[in-house]
């Protein structure tokens, strides 16, 4: 039986393991409950612009995939793998939910927070997601002529959108290598990938993109690439 771990063990013992055990016993409903567990991570407005492809060992995909990720044994090792995909496509499907959850939660409470959250995904959000000829450069000059007067956020571009739904996928797949981690499995999250394939592969929309591809498994001593290196944490952490 796997022994779960409290949550600094489990960070602490979390590493990127490349090698996994082909021979262990290896419970794929736990890769369903950790995916479960990451989609409560924080993600930005609330939209959650990502969704996750498990392709386990006994997928016909599982080894195509596995060489899409340039053979890594990571990949070809792993008891499965999950595809992590950005949807920023999905912005207004996922705005409109929440503002049908939040007027059926408040309906017949007409004040001024509710108001404002309608508000912000009935009209903020298509402003800051909505793609339009020129909009990005004009959300920019937009940011720029308010920040002049008062505080503005400016990151409201084209290039800054994509990364913000980006982080939100990343939250959620740190939280789901944790949860691995928890319940006494490992995980390598790999960047290299060919993605036009790995889409192309998993038939995947056009507007998708490919967050990270991660390797799931009970990790063997010789997958671990020595020990673990950080710069002292006074170069990292910061008071003022």
């Amino acid at each position: 039986m796997v022994q779960e771990l409290g949550f600094f063990e489990a960070v602490n013992q979390r590493r990127s393991v490349r090698i996994f055990d082909q021979k262990e016993p290896f419970d794929h409903e736990v890769v369903q409950k950790c995916l479960e567990t990451a989609i409560l991570s924080p993600n930005s407005s609330n939209l959650q612009l990502y969704h996750f492809i498990r392709v386990p060992e006994s997928s016909e995909l599982k080894d195509p995939l596995a060489k899409l990720c340039m053979g890594q044994k990571a990949a070809t090792t792993a008891r499965e793998l999950v595809v992590v995909v950005t949807r920023r496509d999905l912005w207004k499907s996922r705005a409109k939910a929440n503002y049908e959850y939040i007027k059926g939660t408040y309906e017949g409470k007409p004040d001024k927070k509710l108001k404002q959250a309608l508000g912000y995904y009935g009209k903020l959000i298509p402003k800051l997601y909505g793609k339009y000829p020129g909009w990005s450069l004009l959300k920019k000059l937009i940011a720029w002529g308010v920040g002049l007067k008062r505080p503005m956020v400016r990151e409201v571009g084209e290039t800054e959108v994509r990364i913000s739904v980006h982080k939100s996928a990343a939250l959620a797949s740190m939280t789901f290598m944790l949860a691995m981690k928890a319940a006494g499995y490992d995980t390598c999250p790999m960047e290299g990938f060919d993605s036009k394939r790995v889409k192309k592969l998993l038939d995947l929309p056009p507007a998708s993109e490919i967050c990270m591809i991660i390797g799931c498994g009970k990790g063997l001593p010789e997958g671990i690439y020595g020990k673990r290196f950080r710069v002292p944490s006074s170069d990292l952490i910061f008071t003022k």
